[in-house]
């Protein structure tokens, strides 16, 4: 039986995967410079972003014009996601999913000194729940001491803001969703 979480997710997919590739630029950069114009944005020193997969929100060009910040990005190891500091001269490789990570030998990114963590979803609603792709990743790290307090930005696209999500009593709300067209402070 197919739950409610996949049937959503999976015409969320579709409908990002539908967007020609100016329009899926276009709406990236609308929304990089929302982040731009955000105070919690400008005030972030050690920010945790992704590299955009499957058509999500390219993030990239904060990570060139913001080079004077710390950016981590993800491994994945298991069921967990660790976290390396990674600047642009640094080499990537193709994760277990597909996704690009930084390598292993890169330094990791201490909690402690985290202020601000971008989260990939397939769609996030207006109370702050997310739709992740059902391997409960980023689930996880929120429920972790150590990463719980630090604020969260959901990135998605505007197609993907919604009312209400389906969600299971494990899901984290985050603080902020981002889209093309505004910051939201969540319910």
């Amino acid at each position: 039986m197919i739950n409610n979480k996949t049937k959503v997710r999976r015409s969320l997919l579709k409908a990002r995967q539908s967007l020609s590739p100016q329009e899926w630029q276009e709406k990236s950069n609308n929304l990089c410079v929302q982040l731009q114009n955000s105070a919690i944005f400008n005030q972030s020193q050690t920010v945790l972003a992704y590299f955009s997969f499957r058509k999500e929100p390219d993030l990239s060009t904060l990570f060139k014009k913001y080079f004077n910040k710390i950016w981590g990005f993800p491994r994945c190891v298991e069921q967990s996601l660790i976290w390396h500091r990674w600047q642009s001269s640094d080499p990537l490789q193709q994760g277990i999913y597909g996704i690009l990570e930084p390598k292993a030998h890169l330094p990791l990114i201490d909690p402690n000194t985290v202020d601000l963590i971008l989260v990939p979803a397939v769609a996030c609603d207006w109370q702050g729940y997310r739709l992740g792709y059902g391997g409960g990743f980023y689930d996880r790290l929120l429920s972790l001491p150590e990463w719980s307090s630090i604020p969260t930005i959901g990135v998605v696209f505007e197609l993907a803001y919604l009312p209400q999500l389906p969600r299971e009593a494990w899901d984290k709300p985050l603080q902020l969703v981002c889209t093309e067209n505004q910051l939201i402070m969540c319910e």
